[in-house]
């Protein structure tokens, strides 16, 4: 039922909420804790309603509600508390995505690890994004599709009822207690899906997990829509431009940018982007390869996001296992790949391979023409077959700049597909828009991955589309000033602290092209056993970005991006971007992430003022 005071609060929020919270992709990290994500917002905004206190000062010391906005963000947790308000239910019980389809694949993802049984029930047509024949052939879904006149017209089942609701109001939703999973769809802002039992509150966290690798949020504008609507407000939020010329610009930036000719495909976020890759080639495989393995090659201790998301698809699709590609530290790329390609022929499987170069976090890059090499190499089956070769899915969201995919790049001999996560140098921190394209070996294989954008409606939104098409024409001069100044930071620090061991791109890979501005930092240590020199390194790094975060405020952050507009970034790989990673594959350092427009000699000042304490 409509709450008039909860409903008027709302209004007052979005009259003086931060404006932080509709322009930034990642929040303060100093005023999160991740165990107790959304839920610290909510309590404490909670509180503040009680009080119906919606000051700005007061808006702005609430803690952060999620890490990052592809998870969820303030205004997402709003929606879900003021729609969970409206029915009388817990605000974790409500979950707003960006995708329409994606809370019906969380749900389904979960039944099949429980041997249940989904029904799918409609009134009038379903979105065009539903595809039911993949989510059976593709992903492995089980599930029974009814049309129904009503939410009341629902038949009796043994397992797990999902009712998509096209026609409602924002917040409204009739929910019968014959029905587990409501999904009201809301376009083109998303979805927003009801967990309408008890006995269904074991699938939250399930369902927050699609939502945090394979798609994303509700977006703050799209979500500032929604709470607008769900006052009673005409939306506001709106993109200023013609939305067919920004693709059009983003096409050709990206194009331009990538020397390549072949479809440029964007997602609502990097994750989102190799989520449609990933099903998009299993699919392919599936029809081209009927009966074979596939093999999804991985480093272990790449970005968490990409790890997790790797092995939970391997989880869930049968016929899909996962091999360990050992990049960092004594290993080195090139055998690594060798080697485990030789592994895959003699199994007479489909391999795919997911790299970054440089590698993150010690940003290191292989010798490229031996990788070409071992990529391109003719193998053979037991039975003396040729064996498949590989597809090369590159993530070079450290290095977007590089045309590794030309005509004349160094992989252009191997189908190769690579992708960029938007948040970082593409938008310079505006949002989360990634892209992806081919190179012309691998042309054909974009229609297929298309199709998973589109199945899981993980394209990017329209306003992320116009970010795009405004920031990608510089992106090539951020990324060399940046580097500007990356560079000189480094040497600044290891003139000041020569013991500590700095991951940064050496002078010859320079001279390839590579000109990252991110940097690790292995600080010097001290201890009489392994336990005492560790754990003193892991707190002289929190002393380091403590002291840079408190001495320029301004500038210097907690921060897990990367390709940011203006300021310094810091963070620990281990407790951030390698969250899910096996604790053995960790990297307890400080990760440092410089932008073209910063004060450099404070930082540099505050940074020997360190040295001077040790």
């Amino acid at each position: 039922m409509q709450d008039p005071k909860m409903l008027n609060y709302i209004e007052e929020v979005l009259k003086n909420m931060p404006t932080d919270w509709l322009k930034l992709t990642t929040h303060r990290l100093d005023i999160y804790d991740e165990s107790l994500a959304k839920t610290q917002f909510i309590d404490q905004f909670e509180a503040l309603y009680k009080a119906q206190n919606s000051d700005t000062s007061a808006l702005s010391e609430l803690p952060t509600a999620f890490d990052y906005i592809r998870l969820g963000h303030p205004l997402s947790s709003i929606l879900e508390w003021g729609i969970a308000h409206v029915h009388d239910l817990k605000p974790e019980q409500v979950i707003a995505f960006s995708s329409q389809t994606m809370p019906v694949l969380a749900v389904l993802r979960k039944n099949l690890f429980d041997h249940k049984n989904t029904q799918i029930l409609y009134t009038g047509d379903l979105p065009p994004a539903f595809d039911f024949e993949a989510l059976e052939h593709v992903y492995g879904y089980n599930f029974e599709l009814k049309q129904v006149k009503n939410a009341d017209d629902i038949p009796d089942f043994r397992g797990s009822t999902i009712f998509i609701s096209q026609d409602d109001k924002m917040g409204g939703a009739d929910l019968s207690p014959a029905i587990d999973f409501y999904v009201s769809v809301q376009p083109p802002l998303g979805s927003i899906i009801l967990v309408n039992s008890e006995e269904s509150e074991s699938y939250i966290s399930e369902i927050q997990h699609v939502r945090r690798r394979e798609t994303i949020a509700m977006t703050p504008a799209d979500s500032f829509s929604a709470l607008q609507q769900l006052v009673g407000k005409s939306p506001s939020m709106g993109v200023k431009t013609d939305t067919v010329k920004n693709k059009a610009s983003v096409v050709q930036s990206v194009q331009e940018i990538t020397a390549t000719k072949s479809k440029v495909l964007l997602g609502s976020c990097g994750l989102s982007v190799q989520y449609a890759i990933m099903m998009g080639l299993i699919d392919d495989a599936k029809e081209k390869h009927p009966g074979k393995n596939i093999k999804i090659i991985v480093p272990p201790n790449c970005y968490g996001g990409t790890n997790d998301q790797a092995r939970r698809v391997v989880a869930a699709v049968e016929n899909v296992d996962i091999l360990d590609l050992p990049v960092d530290r004594d290993n080195d790329m090139v055998q690594s790949t060798d080697q485990v390609l030789d592994q895959v022929a003699q199994l007479d499987a489909v391999p795919y391979i997911i790299a970054e170069i440089p590698t993150n976090p010690r940003v290191e890059v292989p010798d490229l023409e031996k990788l070409k090499a071992v990529l391109s190499k003719t193998r053979q089956t037991p039975t003396g077959e040729k064996a498949i070769d590989p597809v090369f899915i590159l993530d070079q969201t450290f290095c977007p700049n590089i045309q590794f995919l030309s005509k004349e790049g160094v992989f252009s001999s191997i189908r190769s597909i690579s992708y960029v996560s938007g948040s970082k140098f593409p938008s310079g921190g505006k949002c989360t828009a990634g892209y992806c394209v081919a190179n012309e070996k691998a042309e054909d294989l974009m229609p297929t991955i298309e199709k998973h954008f589109k199945l899981c409606d993980n394209e990017a939104t329209d306003l992320q589309v116009e970010i795009l098409a405004e920031r990608l024409p510089s992106m090539n001069k951020r990324i060399a000033d940046a580097y500007i100044n990356t560079r000189e930071f480094v040497n600044f620090i290891k003139k000041e602290l020569p013991e500590a061991k700095i991951n940064f791109v050496p002078d010859e890979v320079v001279e390839q092209g590579f000109t990252p501005s991110v940097f690790s930092l292995d600080l010097p240590t001290k201890g009489d056993t392994d336990e005492e020199r560790e754990a003193y390194k892991r707190a002289l790094n929190q002393k380091l970005i403590d002291m840079m975060i408190s001495e320029i405020p301004n500038e210097s952050k907690h921060c897990v991006s990367y390709g940011q507009l203006k300021g310094c970034y810091w963070t620990i790989p281990a407790t951030s971007t390698q969250g899910t990673t096996k604790e053995e594959d960790k990297d307890y350092i400080a990760r440092v992430s410089v932008s073209p427009n910063l004060d450099l000699e404070h930082h540099k000042r505050v940074f020997s003022d360190f040295v001077e304490q040790l």
